[in-house]
C-alpha cells in the first residue's frame, strides 16, 4: 500500500512516484512482465484522482493467482466517465486505456466522502 501525502495529492509528481511503487513492487514479486501494463493503469487512475477525484489518497497493487490488481483511492464520490472518443481532445482517453489493458474495472464508494476505483491485469 501507497499512502499519499495531502500535501502531494494534486501534485503531478505523484504520478511518478505511483509509477516507482510500482516497480518497486512488482520486483519484489518477480512479476516485471507486465510492469509497462501496471504503470500505465496506474498512471491512468492516479491521474484521474487528482483531476476529478480530489486528490488521490492511497494506492493499493494486489497480487492473486494470475492477475493483479490495481486499487485507487481518491476523495471524491464521483463517478468515472469514460469519455466518448475525440480525436482533436487533448484529454480524455485515460479510462479507455484502463478498459483496453484490463479484464475488468470499475469502482465503488465504501465510506463517507470516498471512491475506490479498480483495475483487474491477467498476469
Amino acid at each position: 500500500m501507497f499512502p499519499f501525502h495531502r500535501g502531494t495529492a494534486l501534485e503531478p509528481s505523484c504520478v511518478a512516484t505511483a509509477r516507482r511503487f510500482v516497480d518497486q513492487t512488482l520486483t519484489a514479486w518477480g512479476t516485471l512482465e507486465h510492469a509497462f501494463d501496471v504503470q500505465l493503469v496506474v498512471s491512468e487512475l492516479v491521474t484521474n484522482a487528482m483531476r476529478h477525484g480530489g486528490g488521490a489518497a492511497q494506492l493499493r497493487l494486489l497480487s492473486h493467482r494470475a492477475e493483479l490488481a490495481c486499487v485507487v483511492t481518491d476523495n471524491s464520490q464521483t463517478v468515472p466517465v469514460a469519455a466518448a472518443p475525440d480525436v482533436f481532445s487533448e484529454y480524455g482517453r485515460g479510462l479507455r486505456l484502463v478498459d483496453a489493458l484490463c479484464t475488468a474495472w470499475g469502482w465503488l464508494c465504501p465510506e463517507g466522502s470516498r471512491k475506490v476505483v479498480w483495475a483487474i491485469i491477467a498476469n
